[in-house]
């Protein structure tokens, strides 16, 4: 039995030696012949390489086509997924799993997304983000403009975390803040809300950093946020943070027509 293993590793490194030598033997004569005729052949190789490297990057990107909606409770989150959907007011409560469906984006090509629609509740959204982000292409995270104010603290701490792990992924998504219910006279604009978060999140990196005890042994739990010694700005990131405003109710109540204008254009973006 070993000694016809012997003999199948031998012929085997045989057969390798011998296509290594034909190698050599092909390069030598080229390089007799003309020189500048191994040099192209060596550049043609070079671009064959990088056209199928090219191709395989692609391939796994347009495999992403997910469309992440996340944010918490009551953020309009829902009904901005049936608005992208169906044009349509819908009344939405709230709900323990995900929904999806295609959303065939409005732009030349034809292609289309699949829009997830992931639950806000707290001791839910965590567990649904880490489910689905492998397949995002893009995370919307929907802010609701209207009750800001006050829930400025749970939306930093979840969009920290939210950050960390599309930050984490080996194919960084496209993201964008949605600052919904614009409709409501107490809105906040989206300038301010970034200004805010900002400052919200510069605010969690200290006390994180400060008590490193707390957090669990995960990788994009010791991960911080923007550049050390500095305070946080979104444009830190090595990923691209877009702001933009909306209203999936509109402001002629359920039976107007919602604001999603820019959000469709950022969605044929990203497609």
């Amino acid at each position: 039995m070993a000694s016809a293993d012997s003999r199948r590793m031998g012929n085997g490194g045989s057969v390798g030696g011998a296509f290594q030598l034909y190698l050599d033997s092909l390069r030598q004569e080229l390089w007799q012949r003309d020189p500048t005729l191994l040099s192209v052949v060596v550049a043609l190789v070079a671009v064959l390489l990088t056209l199928v490297f090219w191709k395989f990057i692609r391939s796994r990107r347009s495999s992403q086509r997910a469309v992440l909606l996340v944010g918490l409770c009551d953020s309009g989150k829902t009904l901005l997924f049936v608005r992208l959907l169906t044009g349509l007011y819908r009344d939405t409560q709230t709900s323990i799993t995900d929904s999806s469906a295609a959303y065939r984006v409005n732009n030349n090509r034809g292609t289309s997304l699949t829009l997830i629609d992931l639950p806000g509740h707290e001791s839910l959204r965590l567990q649904f983000l880490e489910r689905f982000k492998a397949s995002a292409r893009a995370i919307m995270f929907v802010v609701d403009s209207a009750a800001f104010q006050r829930e400025v603290k749970d939306v930093a701490e979840f969009l920290y975390q939210v950050l960390l792990d599309s930050i984490g992924l080996k194919n960084t998504p496209s993201f964008l803040i949605a600052c919904n219910k614009q409709d409501i006279t107490m809105a906040k604009s989206a300038k301010l809300i970034q200004q805010q978060l900002e400052k919200e999140i510069n605010t969690l990196r200290v006390t994180r950093s400060a008590a490193p005890s707390i957090l669990d042994s995960s990788s994009t739990a010791t991960a911080q946020l923007g550049k050390k010694g500095k305070e946080f700005e979104f444009s830190q990131l090595p990923l691209k943070v877009e702001f933009l405003e909306c209203s999936a109710k509109g402001g002629r109540g359920d039976a107007g027509s919602a604001d999603i204008q820019d959000l469709e254009k950022w969605l044929a973006k990203i497609a």
